[in-house]
């Protein structure tokens, strides 16, 4: 390298010096690089505690099955409606998964056993069988004909809300039918007041539109009346005529049971 060069490096404030031997310049030391401890693996967990190590994710319970002779035998326990609300409460129906709430069977003093449609989204949200503007109306036609609810015992024909209210499965209906059948016998009422085609058609293969208002006798000894449900009468206020006619029946049956 010219004299000329090494001036101008050196005027560039590089610092050099020339030398026959290379002249080794020492790396700048590091510091060490931490020490991240590894992961225990399974085997080493397990020969720390002796027991199978904890699975990382939870298994998933599967839905629990159960066939439709265990539930009619289960439904047969009970042995009062609170026993018999308890069981249904912790029931894994099918439709257990997509409800808010289970819709237990309201319990009375009376023999009038009211049976409705599935529960509607009030319902659901409450938790109480026949609430909103429907139960308003029916706590109305029970006071024409001297009742409350108080005096009346309400059973849906499923206890839980179908997704968007749709007409329950085959399946659905026979899971709670031994639990409604159960209810029946204990509460055992003089006279079953159908609301809507659902009851009407599960009980006893009635034609709401045909029969509504006709006592049907039933082989346990109760008459059956099937009337329009009250969401029925919201819509179709001149359908009330024929429900007063049917409720004075019920009401004459109720009194020549006293």
């Amino acid at each position: 390298m010219s004299y000329d060069a090494l001036r101008d490096l050196d005027l560039a404030g590089v610092q050099w010096e020339l030398a026959d031997v290379p002249i080794a310049i020492p790396r700048p030391k590091m510091p060490p690089e931490p020490v991240v401890p590894s992961r225990p693996t399974a085997a080493t967990i397990v020969a720390e505690i002796g027991r199978s190590a904890p699975s990382v994710v939870p298994p998933i319970d599967p839905r629990q099955t159960m066939s439709l002779e265990t539930v009619r035998a289960m439904a047969t326990r009970p042995n009062d409606m609170d026993a018999l609300n308890r069981m249904i409460g912790e029931f894994n129906h099918p439709l257990r998964a997509t409800a808010t709430n289970t819709v237990l069977p309201h319990v009375g003093q009376g023999r009038l056993l009211i049976l409705t449609d599935v529960p509607s989204s009030d319902d659901d949200a409450t938790g109480r069988v026949l609430s909103g503007s429907a139960g308003e109306l029916m706590d109305k036609m029970l006071a024409a004909i001297g009742l409350t609810r108080e005096m009346v015992s309400i059973v849906p024909m499923v206890f839980w809300r179908t997704p968007g209210g749709r007409t329950p499965t085959r399946e659905e209906l026979d899971m709670s039918r031994p639990f409604i059948d159960r209810a029946i016998e204990l509460l055992a009422p003089r006279v079953i007041l159908t609301l809507g085609t659902l009851p009407a058609t599960e009980m006893a293969s009635i034609n709401l539109a045909k029969s509504h208002g006709t006592p049907h006798e039933l082989p346990s000894g109760a008459t059956l009346v099937p009337i329009f449900h009250p969401n029925y009468l919201i819509l179709k206020p001149a359908a009330k005529r024929d429900v007063w006619t049917a409720l004075q029946n019920v009401q004459n049956i109720l009194k020549s049971a006293e």
